[in-house]
Parts: structure tokens; sequence; C-alpha cells
């Protein structure tokens, strides 16, 4: 039997407790410890955590978001299994353990483009986050489509995608290219996002229902959206986009000091300077 650390007593505490959009709905079976109350503990980071969230490599592949939310919500045993709508909540959440609910974010104003700093209350941003409906199903003709949550697995591996598409975009801007060569590479990359697209939006289809069957398979789902009419398929994806932007911090309003200017402000959470000491 291992001897226990007369320091033990010393280590960190939970620091607050949260609850999660989901509910603790979407997780796989052995993902989520759920308290009996509801209320997730959230610890604070060490100093091991706030350098591993840092570096900017281990931030590209996602892998340093999970090994935090390991360390600081434990409870969330498997955090790449985690609904995507629980993400900003959580990260808010260890950011008001490790540094406390006031946070100093950069901006500058549209109008007359004065920079300044600003402070925000988390404990308010966390107040803004809903979570989604996912009871209510879209109708079509004789078709009832349900919807789920991507996993931060999912969600990760998109925006990697997302980010090399862009990548190529981006690079059609090079004088040293041929126009044939700029029209190849737009045209593949079109094809490539459109296709990013339709499995992403496969991802948050939970079931298709019809008279006679209820449809899961991905490969049938993402047949259905290459082929179903330009209406449904935007109900489709505004109905996901709502469903996400739901879970996500609000942008908050702000007032230009200079010139009075009233404008919003999004705040970005997956990057090392949300995870920054409060100046």
């Amino acid at each position: 039997m291992a001897q226990n650390n007369p320091l033990q007593q010393y280590f960190r505490q939970p620091a607050i407790y949260i609850r999660l959009p989901s509910n603790g709905n979407f997780y796989p079976d052995g993902a989520l410890d759920m308290p009996p109350n509801g209320e997730i503990p959230v610890f604070p980071m060490t100093a091991i955590d706030e350098i591993s969230y840092r570096t900017p490599d281990a931030l590209f592949n996602g892998a340093a978001t999970v090994d935090v939310i390991r360390s600081c919500v434990p409870n969330i045993r498997d955090p790449w299994a985690m609904p995507a709508m629980d993400l900003d909540t959580v990260l808010v959440s260890i950011r008001i353990a490790t540094y406390g609910h006031s946070m100093d974010i950069d901006t500058r104003c549209p109008a007359c483009k004065e920079e300044s700093a600003t402070g925000v209350d988390l404990r308010i941003l966390l107040e803004m986050i809903r979570t989604p409906d996912y009871q209510t199903p879209i109708r079509y003709r004789d078709l009832e489509i349900y919807f789920k949550p991507m996993n931060y697995k999912l969600l990760d591996e998109n925006n990697k995608k997302q980010f090399e598409e862009q990548r190529i975009l981006q690079s059609l801007n090079d004088p040293d290219q041929s126009e044939e060569v700029k029209i190849e590479s737009l045209n593949r990359a079109l094809k490539q996002i459109t296709q990013i697209t339709i499995e992403a939006l496969s991802h948050s289809i939970a079931v298709i229902k019809t008279p006679s069957a209820m449809v899961t398979e991905s490969g049938f789902i993402i047949d259905f959206l290459k082929n179903c009419d330009r209406d449904l398929f935007t109900s489709i994806r505004d109905q996901i986009v709502k469903q996400k932007s739901t879970a996500e911090i609000q942008p908050i309003k702000l007032k230009c000091r200079s010139c009075s200017h009233e404008y919003e402000q999004g705040i970005t959470l997956n990057m090392p300077n949300f995870f920054a000491p409060a100046s």
C-alpha cells in the first residue's frame, strides 16, 4: 500500500463549482463522474498546467486543452468525449478558479480606432451561456431531424481541417503562382471546404426519423445532406449554428471612452492569453 503524502492536506482544493450546460447529457458511459447535486468541482491550474497550455504546438492539436481539463475538472474523465456545448463554461471556470473572476481584454473601437483595456467580470459571461434545445426537431414533410452537440474531439479535428483550408486560400495571394495553379487550388479548396461543412453538420445530427426507419448511420446522413434540397439544407445548417452559439460566450457590449461609440467585442477562450494572470 502506498504511503500517504503528509503534504496532501496542502494540495489545491476546488475553487468553484459549476453546472454544465449539457446537464451531463451526451457524455458516453465512463466519460463523466456527475455528483448527485449536479455541481462539478473546478480546481485552479498548477504551474505545469499553465506552462503546458501556453505551448503553441499543444494548443493547435487540442492536447493541452484536454490535459488542463483533466487536471482542473477531474470529474470530466474523458475531455475528448465532452460535448462541445460545455467547452466555454469549463474554460471560463478554470480561468476563474485560477486567477479570479476579473479579466482585462484589449479592445479597439471600430469608429475612432482607439485601443484600450477593458475589465470583464467572467461570472457574467458564465451567466450568459444557455443550454441549447436539442429536444425539438426540424420537421420536413414526413421527416423529423433531431440534433446533438459535436464532441470536443470532432470539434478539434474540424477546426484543424478548416485551418488548413484557410492556409491554402491565403496561398492564392502568392504572386509567383500561375493563374492555372491558383484556379486549380481554389477549386480544390472550395470542394474540400464543402466536404468539411457537410461532415461537421452530419456529426451534429443525432437521428433522422422517417415513417419506416430511424437513420443514425453517418454515411447515410452525409449522403442525405449532399442530396437534399437547398432550403432544407439551409434550415439544418441554421439550426446547428443557433444551437452552437447558444452555449458559447456571447460578445460583450462596450462603449468607447473616447468617442462614445457603442460596439460589441467578441472573446476568444481557447488561446494562451486567456490563461494569463490578471494584470
